[in-house]
């Protein structure tokens, strides 16, 4: 990967580290058991989850121009294009000389992160690997086993993944139930997915946590949208 890749990369990873500190930080006040989660400092978030978008990007045995401008373009509207070199040498130093291993670093991600900040992390891997209009089998692999690191259901995996890969009944995949359900658990899933993803819970975390949410909102319409019409729902 370039020097200006690894740049683009400490941006989203300072970006993401907001959103979701600030996430784990209100949570933890509202929690009577906040003492069971340990907390992470900018700088190992940064460089745990830096490995893990290192994983993705090269599951695929290259590293595109397409996968580095949607992480370039994913932060630059929010913070511009400073505070890199450290980041970049504390990685060259540091991670490069050691075997990545996406199970070590997901079980550090797990004591220190709640499942929405988890989700949200699948998310943005997700978008890296389709940013060159294709998700090959590998980077599915890949993806598919760093949600299981995290933790995260089966369900969870396809949902997310239906929002990236076009594929048959995706709009019941992204809302979590089969196509054999009633209507009436049709409109139970949209409901609880719709507050799931509201942008509205997330009115005081940061920018970019807002609006990864909000893509997922807006999927989570479409899908609706597309299972009542289909079904002639009122």
């Amino acid at each position: 990967m370039s020097f200006l890749g690894y740049i683009v990369l400490f941006f989203v990873l300072r970006l993401l580290f907001n959103a979701f500190t600030s996430s784990n930080s209100s949570q933890r006040n509202a929690n009577p058991y906040r003492g069971q989660r340990q907390s992470v400092s900018p700088q190992d978030f940064e460089l745990h989850l830096l490995s893990l978008t290192s994983i993705v990007i090269k599951a695929d045995g290259q590293v595109s121009d397409s996968e580095l401008r949607y992480v370039r373009n994913y932060f630059i509207q929010s913070y511009g294009e400073q505070r890199a070199s450290q980041i970049f040498r504390v990685f060259n130093e540091v991670v490069k000389k050691r075997e990545l291993n996406a199970a070590r670093i997901c079980q550090f991600l797990n004591a220190r992160t709640r499942i929405e900040s988890r989700i949200q992390i699948l998310h943005f891997l997700f978008g890296i690997a389709q940013a060159d209009g294709n998700i090959s089998d590998s980077e599915l692999r890949v993806l598919e086993q760093i949600a299981g690191y995290l933790r995260l259901t089966q369900r969870d995996f396809i949902s997310i993944k239906a929002m990236f890969v076009k594929d048959r009944d995706n709009a019941y995949k992204i809302l979590e139930i089969d196509k054999s359900v009633a209507d009436h658990e049709v409109k139970k899933a949209y409901r609880t997915m719709a507050k799931r993803y509201h942008p509205d819970k997330l009115m005081d975390m940061d920018e970019a946590y807002r609006k990864g949410a909000e893509e997922k909102f807006r999927k989570v319409q479409e899908a609706y949208e597309t299972v009542r019409k289909e079904r002639g729902m009122a």
